[in-house]
C-alpha cells in the first residue's frame, strides 16, 4: 500500500508545455512548407519524417515488427490512433489555409473541451474547463466575430473535423500509451498515419515533396511539431486522466500568443492578456486539485 505520486499532474503539465513550445518553433518552419507543397503536402512530410525518426529511435532499443503479431488488439488500437492523428493534422492544416488561425484554434478546441466536460464528475472540473474554453475563445482576438460574415464554411467544417479528431486523439493516445511501453505505440501510430496521409500529399504537391530543400524543412517540422510533442503528450497521458489532459492542451494557444509577443513583437490587447490569465488559472487549478486528490489516494 503506498500513496500515488503527487507530482504526476505537475510533471504532465511540464511535458505538455514543453511540447507546446516545440510546436510553435515547428510552426515557424512549417509556414515555408505550407506555401510550397500545400496543406496535405506539409502534413505528409511532417508525419512521414516523424515516423522515420521514431522508427530509428525505437529500433535501437529492440523494437521489432515481428514481436507485434501476438498483440493484435494492441496494434489495432495503435493503428486507429495513427489514422485519427493523421486526419487531425490534415484537417487542421486544411482549415488554416481557409480561415484565420485564431478562429481555427477556437473552433478546434471544441474537441478537448468536450472530453473535459464529458469526463467531469466534479463541479471544479467544469469550472476549469469553462475557464480554459473562455480563455482560448478570447485568444482568437475577436476573430470569430470579426470574420463571421466572411468565413469560408469549408474551412470551419475542417476545423470542426479537426476538433472531433482531437477527441479520438486524446482517448486513443491514452489507451495506446497504456498498452505499449515507451514510444512504441506512437511509432506504430505514426507509420499508420504516414500510410494514410502520404497519398494525399502527393495528390496536393506531386514530386515537389522530394525536393532537397523541402525535405530538409520537412524533417525539422516533423521533429518539432510531431515527434517531440506527441512523445511528450503520450508520457503525459500516462500520468493524468484524459479530462485533465484536455485542460492542459489549452496551453497550446497560450504559447502561440506568447511566442507572437516575445518573438514576433505582436501586441497583446487586454482581452488576450485576460485570456492568458484564464487559461493559466485553469491549468494551475486543475493540476493543484488533481495533486490533492492523488495525495489522498492509497494504492
Amino acid at each position: 500500500m503506498k500513496k500515488a505520486r503527487v507530482g504526476n499532474s505537475s510533471t504532465a503539465g511540464l511535458m505538455v508545455a514543453t511540447g507546446a513550445i516545440s510546436i510553435q518553433f515547428g510552426a515557424a518552419f512549417a509556414t515555408h512548407l505550407f506555401h510550397s507543397v500545400g496543406p496535405a503536402g506539409a502534413t505528409a512530410l511532417r508525419i512521414v519524417f516523424a515516423a522515420l525518426a521514431l522508427l530509428a529511435f525505437n529500433w535501437r532499443k529492440g523494437f521489432q515488427l515481428s514481436k507485434l503479431r501476438a498483440r493484435g488488439n494492441d496494434v489495432v488500437v495503435a493503428i486507429a490512433f495513427g489514422v485519427v492523428l493523421g486526419t487531425m493534422n490534415l484537417t487542421f492544416y486544411e482549415a488554416i489555409s481557409r480561415i484565420p488561425l485564431g478562429v481555427a484554434v477556437t473552433v478546434e478546441f471544441v474537441g478537448p473541451l468536450t472530453v473535459t466536460i464529458v469526463g467531469s464528475r466534479r463541479a471544479s472540473d467544469l469550472i476549469w474547463a469553462i475557464f480554459a474554453g473562455l480563455g482560448v475563445f478570447l485568444l482568437a482576438g475577436g476573430g470569430l466575430f470579426d470574420h463571421l460574415q466572411h468565413l469560408d464554411i469549408i474551412g470551419v467544417i475542417y476545423a470542426l473535423a479537426a476538433g472531433m479528431c482531437w477527441i479520438g486523439y486524446i482517448l486513443l493516445n491514452s489507451s495506446s500509451g497504456k498498452r505499449f511501453g515507451g514510444t512504441s505505440g506512437l511509432t506504430i501510430a505514426m507509420v499508420a498515419a504516414s500510410i494514410a496521409i502520404l497519398p494525399f500529399g502527393f495528390i496536393d504537391a506531386g514530386f515537389n515533396l522530394l525536393r532537397p530543400g523541402i525535405l530538409a524543412t520537412g524533417l525539422i517540422v516533423a521533429l518539432l511539431s510531431s515527434a517531440i510533442p506527441y512523445s511528450l503528450e503520450m508520457y503525459a497521458l500516462k500520468r493524468v486522466t484524459p479530462r485533465a489532459f484536455g485542460i492542459l492542451l489549452s496551453l497550446d494557444p497560450v504559447f502561440a500568443a506568447l511566442a507572437g509577443f516575445f518573438i514576433l513583437h505582436q501586441h497583446l490587447d487586454v482581452y488576450e492578456v485576460l485570456a492568458l490569465i484564464l487559461v493559466m488559472t485553469a491549468n494551475a487549478g486543475s493540476a493543484w486539485f488533481d495533486s490533492r486528490r492523488a495525495s489522498a489516494v492509497v494504492a
